[in-house]
């Protein structure tokens, strides 16, 4: 039995059909975030409402544990599942406040698939966003889950937004510990939370 499975594992596989197309995958995801962004009631909500909508959105090829994980590096595996489960809401939460007031700033912005380059089971989907003034090079960086390609970060303009967080939380870890850094966020939060509210 055993050697039996060792020559299946040694068989060939078809390399095309094992690897979904991680752009063909990202496409109707992103046009669904165009057109929720386009849509004239999003802007009709109160901004709570409208940063619940377009999180909902995003949930569905955003892989949030992930992001959670890498922007906080090794201290991840210190965690409980417990702590780990409450670090990603947190994390998640953080991300909708802090960007939800660029909602505004979409006007009819396109998006223009580039290239995509794929190793194993990572894979950069390279896009820009196009207006009538400028073009901006937007690149989304996933992860094979199964069959379906999970972004976990985004690098505008060769700008990460994993690592811009994970060296804002490596400096707060260092120098306050795990337990400081989730009372900054809960802090963060609650004042974004407030700021919102505002407007």
């Amino acid at each position: 039995m055993v050697l039996l499975v060792g020559v299946v594992m040694l068989l060939p596989r078809p390399a095309a059909a094992a690897v979904p197309d991680p752009t063909e995958q990202f496409r109707p995801f992103l046009d669904k975030v165009t057109e929720t962004l386009a849509d004239p009631g999003l802007k009709s909500l109160s901004k709570p409402e409208q940063s619940r909508r377009i999180i909902g959105v995003v949930r569905e090829r955003f892989d949030f544990r992930e992001m959670s994980r890498r922007v906080i590096g090794q201290q991840w595996r210190n965690l409980s599942e417990q702590e780990q489960n409450n670090f990603e809401a947190l994390f998640t939460q953080l991300l909708q406040y802090a960007y939800v007031g660029k909602i505004d700033e979409y006007s009819g912005q396109q998006v223009q698939f580039t290239q995509q380059r794929i190793r194993g089971d990572r894979a950069e989907v390279q896009t820009l966003l196009v207006d009538k003034n400028r073009s901006i090079p937007v690149s989304y960086i996933m992860l094979l889950r199964d069959d379906q390609w999970m972004a976990y970060d985004v690098i505008v303009e060769g700008v990460s937004l994993i690592r811009n967080y994970m060296e804002q939380f490596s400096e707060i870890l260092r120098k306050d510990g795990y337990p400081g850094l989730v009372r900054q966020i809960e802090e963060k939060i609650t004042q974004l939370e407030q700021e919102i509210k505002k407007n």
